[in-house]
């Protein structure tokens, strides 16, 4: 069931399930998952994005990727090795 609000909403401990629409905010916090936790790269998560921990290759670095809704690639446009 959903609920609809109007105006601005203001949560003090996040919120729960995706969060649609426009979303303005001065900051995201984005939960960092390893590259082999992402989904497959498919049209119905065309244009998610993702932080990775693992900069694709294991390395210790941090990446935004972002589905093509055939490949994930990097913030940048590179494909993710």
């Amino acid at each position: 069931m959903a609920t609809n609000f109007s105006g601005p909403v203001v949560s003090t401990n996040g919120f729960t399930g995706d969060v649609t629409g426009n979303v303005t905010a001065s900051y995201l916090v984005l939960t960092p998952i390893a590259t082999a936790s992402l989904p497959a790269a498919a049209a119905g998560n065309e244009g998610h994005v993702y932080l990775i921990n693992d900069n694709g290759v294991g390395n210790d670095e941090y990446a935004l990727v972002v589905s093509t809704g055939s490949a994930w690639v990097t913030a940048d446009g590179n494909a993710l090795d």
